[in-house]
């Protein structure tokens, strides 16, 4: 990007700042992506990891703004943040060039948009069943597809990991980029042979624990 670009993307940047302050929290990032790189980034999260230059992800919002050049929303995953967020992309131009804002919202403020499940529908051959939330004993992500489990019956859901995690009571944990459990059925917890730390439910369940979620469980249950 040249110097004379660079200095009018950071002029409109500033002043994108400046109008959206008054109604999106303080902690929220913005991110502005012309012809497939981003071309700035203000950072409201210390665990962001985006830099000026990066190319877009193919599927990320900045992407799928760019190529439809229409207002998007989702839910984003840990691959640039600590836990999910949620991120709104609108089209702009620069320079008469098609280019993308995006804005990331903390995950504090997509909780507060929709109050946590009560209970899941699960599908089991043919048939569906709701179970309430608290006899689940954990979630998991198996062949792109959602599993949860009670009393050792297993339940097939459509809701993304991503999706439950912003949308289940506090007393479920992400281990794993693969597992979500419930805190009241972990029995123990302990590191393998090789170091790596299991977590084991009441069922005799063994569950890997990933070092990039390991804090928020220690965090959790204060161990």
């Amino acid at each position: 990007m040249n110097n004379e670009l660079n200095s009018f993307v950071k002029d409109i940047s500033q002043q994108y700042i400046f109008l959206l302050k008054d109604w999106i929290p303080a902690d929220s990032s913005i991110a502005i992506a012309v012809e497939n790189a981003y071309v700035y980034f203000h950072s409201g999260h210390q665990s962001i990891h985006l830099e000026i230059g990066q190319q877009v992800l193919p599927g990320s919002i900045a992407d799928q703004v760019l190529q439809t050049q229409k207002k998007t929303d989702a839910i984003l995953d840990n691959s640039l943040f600590d836990t999910p967020y949620y991120g709104i992309g609108y089209p702009i131009y620069i320079q008469n060039k098609p280019a993308a804002l995006v804005i990331v919202l903390p995950s504090s403020f997509t909780a507060k948009r929709a109050e946590p499940f009560q209970f899941l529908t699960g599908k089991q051959e043919e048939e569906w069943n709701p179970v309430a939330i608290n006899k689940i004993s954990h979630i998991e992500s198996l062949q792109k597809k959602t599993w949860f489990y009670v009393e050792g019956d297993q339940y097939k859901t459509s809701i993304t990991l991503k999706e439950l995690q912003l949308r289940l009571p506090s007393y479920f944990i992400r281990i794993h980029r693969s597992y979500i459990v419930n805190i009241h059925f972990i029995k123990k917890m302990a590191r393998d042979l090789t170091s790596n730390f299991i977590v084991t439910l009441i069922d005799g369940s063994e569950l890997p624990v990933s070092q990039s979620y390991l804090n928020d469980l220690r965090s959790a249950l204060e161990f």
